[in-house]
């Protein structure tokens, strides 16, 4: 959660030159293979119907037990894994979860070392039929894996020096780091040996403060830096009245749940260290209701924990954070006034601060949900807090909070497409978020671009919510419970939703079985396509509405390809390193009049870092519409995106041309084909 709309910027991007390596799906295409288009427009298909979830696709409830002796087997068979997928012989895996399908499929998520060092950005998943045979490999970097030396050339204490500047600069007080690591980073192109430097203390907020910073152990050079921090935003202050599992010894209650892993809940007590008392009292009646009464946001937060501990175990089949049973805690009155809420991994717990004036704590149900689905993703995708994964992360918690809220059926805190509604962080009634026009907070993104990723993650998680919204409810004008809504779309058609549980399950599959640390706005969409046609069908209706939504969010294309005319040229263009503009035309004739304010064009191009590409459509009158800015921050692979163009002061007959532009060194690409849809 953010607390205001200023950028933290411990937690803003840092992109290394080097191009961010994509996520391969190897094996989902033929599931994915109706959202690729080609070719002139056809006539609609006829109309996907709903489907119904497929067992057969479906994960299956493992207990604590089971899940460990998978996870066991995977590691016994690890050797025979590597040697399977073509890893190298000094390349080792270490099996860190596992999800079984109804089929018996099974989906196991490792990391990799390399001469025993960790590879950040090694990760990988391995789907494994039950015959044995392996089905596909989805991994967070598709670059072989290998250094030219292990020795580093530059020491770690030169690189703790150099975080700890970094860690100063962004407002931290420490003099030496947390803890220094040799380890392979493959997470951003090149694998190359670097040092991991984590620096701890407070982030200028008052936030602790994780800061990773991923050094170059050949040249110094800082590679990537993230914050670990992932900020957030019985009688309880937001909920009412509600139920509270609690422990009882002799004449004590604790806030301590048996029922649910252990998880207990604890009074900071206005202090930013430690794990605080936990509440205990002679009654099992806590809090009043009012910030009176410490025990109240105790029990806001026990509540929030128990909830969603019961959406995860009911809704996926998930046992905890970690899925193993295993309970989190909670702190509650962090710090003095703290505006903010905090999930960390390192102490396995959620903090929550008090708010403004004290009179706010951020113990809402959805900032509960919010917090705890950040372990959940750590656990699963594990996707990097910086960039475009950042956002991603970020809005998997969103959207987990916002199932969580739903699922409470709470007349307190009804559900809703709201984030910190309750909380008031912004001091005048409104929302934090909004996901079904995520732009109404002031700076969160309705839809992708190419420069997004150097967003704060806590914008650029808006295309990601934006589509959870419009794959639920769908765009348009509605009022749901009481709330009105208003989402548009970025290509101006509309989108039939397919209701909010079958969009939980949906990104959940993707994130436990398809997505890795690296996975950017593309890969979402791939991932989410391959859930979507693994649960419900390739020519189910579902299908065919994850792809409208993520249309409407400006990534990728509609089912059906473009309706209306098209003029495409196939020709491969090469495009030169940091050298002269290219074009490629297209001829169009027999069209009267100008062409439409909504004409549609389709880039497709193969480039290793398409931040450095400037594209432009320039008319028949010469006149020039920029389709893509050149982006230091954008380090991902390849275009292929359709820009919409007002071009109603052109003529529509005429020549048309692409123009594409590499204006930096080191990467080059080639113009694959490009149309132009006349609707």
């Amino acid at each position: 959660m953010s607390s205001s709309p200023s950028s933290n910027p411990a937690r803003r991007r840092v992109s290394p030159r080097h191009r961010t390596a994509t996520v391969a799906l190897a094996g989902v295409a033929a599931l994915i293979a109706a959202a690729v288009q080609s070719g002139a427009a056809t006539a609609a298909p006829a109309k996907p119907q709903p489907g119904k979830a497929n067992p057969a696709h479906s994960s299956v409830r493992l207990t604590t037990a089971q899940r460990a002796g998978l996870i066991r087997d995977a590691d016994a068979g690890r050797a025979d894994t590597a040697r399977s997928i073509g890893l190298g012989d000094r390349e080792k895996l270490v099996a860190r979860d596992v999800v079984k399908d109804g089929d018996g499929t099974l989906h196991t998520r490792y990391e990799r070392t390399y001469a025993g060092l960790p590879v950040l950005g090694g990760d990988l998943i391995v789907d494994t039929a039950p015959s044995g045979a392996t089905k596909r490999v989805v991994k967070a970097s598709g670059a072989t894996l290998k250094v030219a030396g292990l020795t580093p050339a530059v020491p770690k204490a030169t690189a703790e020096r150099q975080a700890v500047a970094r860690a100063k600069k962004l407002g931290g007080i420490k003099s030496a780091a947390d803890s220094v690591r040799t380890v392979i980073w493959a997470a951003t192109g090149k694998p190359v040996l670097a040092h991991e430097t984590v620096v701890g203390g407070l982030q200028d907020d008052g936030t602790p403060s994780e800061l990773h910073v991923i050094t170059d152990a050949t040249t110094g050079k800082k590679l990537y830096e993230y914050q670990g921090i992932r900020t957030g935003v019985g009688n309880t202050q937001y909920s009412g009245q509600v139920p509270l599992t609690t422990t009882q010894s002799g004449s004590t209650y604790t806030l301590t749940d048996g029922d649910r892993g252990g998880h207990k809940t604890y009074n900071l007590n206005r202090g930013t260290s430690g794990t605080g008392t936990l509440f205990s009292q002679g009654s099992d009646t806590w809090g009043n209701g009012t910030i009176s009464d410490p025990a109240t946001a105790g029990a806001d937060a026990h509540y929030g924990a128990a909830v969603t501990w019961d959406f995860y175990q009911d809704t996926f089949g998930r046992s905890g954070i970690k899925n193993n049973g295993v309970g989190a805690y909670s702190r509650v009155h962090y710090g003095n006034s703290y505006v903010n809420a905090f999930w960390s991994d390192s102490c396995f717990c959620m903090t929550y601060g008090d708010g403004s004036g004290n009179a706010d704590p951020l113990t809402a149900l959805d900032v509960a949900g919010h917090e705890m689905s950040h372990g959940v993703t750590s656990n699963t995708a594990g996707l990097n807090y910086s960039g475009e994964s950042g956002g991603l992360n970020e809005a998997t918690s969103d959207i987990f909070g916002t199932g969580v809220e739903f699922y409470a059926n709470n007349a307190s805190d009804p559900g809703d497409y709201l984030i910190g509604e309750k909380i008031d962080i912004n001091g005048d009634g409104t929302p934090l978020r909004y996901l079904d026009k995520p732009s109404k907070d002031g700076a969160s993104k309705d839809s992708w671009y190419s420069g997004i990723g150097g967003v704060d993650v806590h914008y650029s998680s808006g295309p990601a919510n934006h589509f959870f919204y419009l794959l639920s409810e769908g765009s348009g004008a509605k009022v749901i419970d009481g709330v009105s809504y208003d989402s548009p779309t970025a290509d101006g058609l509309p989108v039939t939703g397919i209701g909010r549980d079958k969009a939980l399950q949906i990104w959940y599959r993707a994130l436990t079985t398809k997505w890795t640390s690296t996975t950017n706005y593309s890969g979402a969409r791939t991932g989410t396509l391959a859930a979507a046609g693994e649960l419900y069908g390739t020519t189910s209706a579902e299908y065919a509405a994850v792809q409208d939504a993520w249309a409407g969010v400006g990534v990728g294309t509609r089912p059906g390809g473009d309706t209306g005319t098209s003029y495409e040229s196939t020709t491969p263009v090469a495009i030169p390193d940091n050298g002269p503009a290219i074009t490629s035309d297209i001829t169009v004739t027999g069209r009267s009049g100008n062409a439409p304010s909504n004409l549609r064009v389709a880039v497709n191009i193969t480039h290793t870092w398409r931040g450095d590409l400037v594209i432009d459509l320039v008319g028949p009158s010469g006149t020039s519409y920029r389709l893509k800015n050149f982006s230091s921050s954008d380090s991902g692979d390849d275009v292929d995106e359709t820009y919409t163009v007002n071009a109603s002061a052109e003529p529509a007959d005429g020549t048309w041309k692409l123009k594409v532009q590499d204006q930096a060194a080191q990467d080059k690409g080639t113009l694959n084909s490009w149309k132009v849809t006349f609707p």
